[in-house]
C-alpha cells in the first residue's frame, strides 16, 4: 500500500532540492525564485528495511521487493494563497490529495538563497502556511455547511449526522486552530474524513539545516521541535544539501562512509520514512519464500484479512486463515521450518490484528 506525502512550504526553503534527493531524480527544478515548481512532481521511493534482506537471505529468495513511499513536490505557498495569491488555489488542491504533509522549514542562516519573508524564522513560516491552509479549509467548509444545515432540519438523516461534526470543525477553524485538533468519535470518523480538510492531515516538520548542524540540529530546529511537540506532530532534522550529495553516490558503502564522516548514522530519507510511519500509524508485514521476499504496508490495527487484501482482493474475500511467524522468531530459529519446529508458527483467523514484522502466508478459497 505505502502512503504519499506532500512536500510543502514557503518558496525557497529547499523543498525541490529535498524532493530531488529523496527520489534521486532531477524531475523538479530547484531554482532561486518562487513558483519554479508549478505542477506537482511525484516520486516513488523504496522504503529501506534491513529486515527484508535478512528474510531474503534466509529463504534464498530470487528477488526482494520493498514497499514504497510516494513523495509529491508541491509548489511553494505564500501569504494570500487561500485567496489565490501566487497560484495558491491550484497548489491547495494538490495538497488535498495526499495522506500526510511534510512541511519543509528553512532552519539555516546566510547563503545565496533569498527568503521570501525577508529573514529566517521557521516558526513564523510554519504559522504562515498553516494559516493559509486553515483559511482554505474554512472557505471550503463554510460553502458546504449551510446546505447541510438546511437538509438537517428536514428529514435528511445523513445531513443530521454530518451537521454537528461540520459545526464543531467550523468553530475550531474560526478559532484559529487546525481541523486535526477537533475531537472526533469513532462513529464520526468517516464523516470527518469525507470532509477532505487539508488541516486534518498529520504534519511532519522537516527542519532543513546547514550541513554542520545535520547531526545535532541548531537553535532554529530546536524551536520547531518545541512547536511540533506542543501540537503533537512529528519533527525531523535534515540537510537537503547532504541528501543531494548522498543521492549522487553509487553504492551503499560509499553512502555509509560519507554519512559517517558527518556524524550521521542514516539518511534523512530513512528518518522521514520512520517518522512518517509513526505519524500515520503504519506497520510492515512480509511474505517470504524462494521466489521472492516482499514487504507490505498496512495501517496499525489492520486484521489478517485486511493484510491479505493488500496482496489481492480475492485473498481477502476468500480468507480462511493466516500462517504467521513473528520476525524475531523467524530469525532466531533460522527460517520458516525452524520456527515451525519450535512451535512458533501460529494459525491466525479473521480477527487477528497484524503485528509489525509478521511473516504471513495466507490460505484462502474463492
Amino acid at each position: 500500500m505505502g502512503f504519499n506525502c506532500g512536500i510543502v512550504g514557503l518558496p525557497n526553503v529547499g523543498k525541490s532540492t529535498l524532493f530531488n534527493a529523496l527520489t534521486n531524480t532531477a524531475a523538479a527544478e530547484a531554482a532561486n525564485y518562487p513558483f519554479c515548481t508549478i505542477e506537482p512532481n511525484t516520486g516513488r521511493v523504496s522504503v529501506p528495511d534491513p529486515r527484508l534482506a535478512r528474510l531474503g537471505a534466509l529463504n534464498h529468495s530470487v528477488r526482494e521487493i520493498p514497499t514504497y513511499l510516494e513523495f509529491v513536490d508541491i509548489a511553494g505557498l505564500v501569504r494570500g494563497a487561500s485567496k489565490g495569491e501566487g497560484l495558491g488555489n491550484q497548489f491547495l488542491g494538490h495538497i488535498r490529495e495526499v495522506s500526510a504533509i511534510i512541511h519543509v522549514l528553512r532552519c539555516f542562516d546566510g547563503g545565496d538563497v533569498t527568503h521570501v519573508e525577508g529573514d529566517v524564522d521557521p516558526v513564523r513560516d510554519a504559522e504562515v502556511v498553516e494559516t493559509e491552509l486553515m483559511l482554505a479549509d474554512l472557505d471550503s467548509l463554510e460553502r458546504r455547511y449551510d446546505q447541510t444545515a438546511k437538509r438537517a432540519k428536514g428529514a435528511d438523516a445523513e445531513a443530521r449526522r454530518q451537521e454537528p461534526v461540520m459545526a464543531r470543525v467550523l468553530a475550531t477553524l474560526r478559532d484559529g486552530k487546525p481541523a486535526r485538533t477537533v475531537e472526533v468519535s469513532g462513529e464520526e470518523q468517516p464523516i470527518f474524513r469525507a470532509l477532505q480538510l487539508i488541516t486534518a492531515k498529520p504534519v511532519l516538520y522537516a527542519c532543513n539545516v546547514e550541513e554542520e548542524s545535520a547531526a545535532t540540529g541548531n537553535a532554529h530546529s530546536a524551536r520547531v521541535a518545541e512547536m511540533a511537540a506542543a501540537q503533537g506532530q512529528g519533527c525531523v532534522v535534515i540537510s537537503a544539501a547532504i541528501e543531494a550529495e548522498v543521492a549522487m553516490l553509487d553504492t551503499d558503502e560509499e553512502k555509509a562512509e560519507f554519512l559517517e564522516t558527518l556524524g550521521l548514522a542514516e539518511t534523512g530519507l530513512t528518518r522521514i520514512i520512520r517518522e512518517g510511519y509513526a505519524l500515520l500509524d503504519l506497520i510492515t508485514f512480509f511474505t517470504s519464500g524462494p521466489k521472492e521476499s516482499r514487504a507490505w504496508t498496512v495501517w496499525k490495527g489492520a486484521t489478517a484479512p485486511n493484510a491479505a487484501g493488500e496482496i489481492h482482493s480475492d485473498f481477502e474475500k476468500g480468507f480462511i486463515r493466516a500462517e504467521t511467524i513473528g520476525y524475531d522468531d523467524f530469525i532466531e530459529f533460522d527460517g520458516e521450518q525452524g520456527a515451525k519446529d519450535a512451535g512458533k508458527m501460529r494459525l491466525e483467523g479473521k480477527d487477528y490484528i497484524v503485528r509489525d514484522g509478521d511473516i504471513m502466508l495466507f490460505r484462502f478459497n474463492v
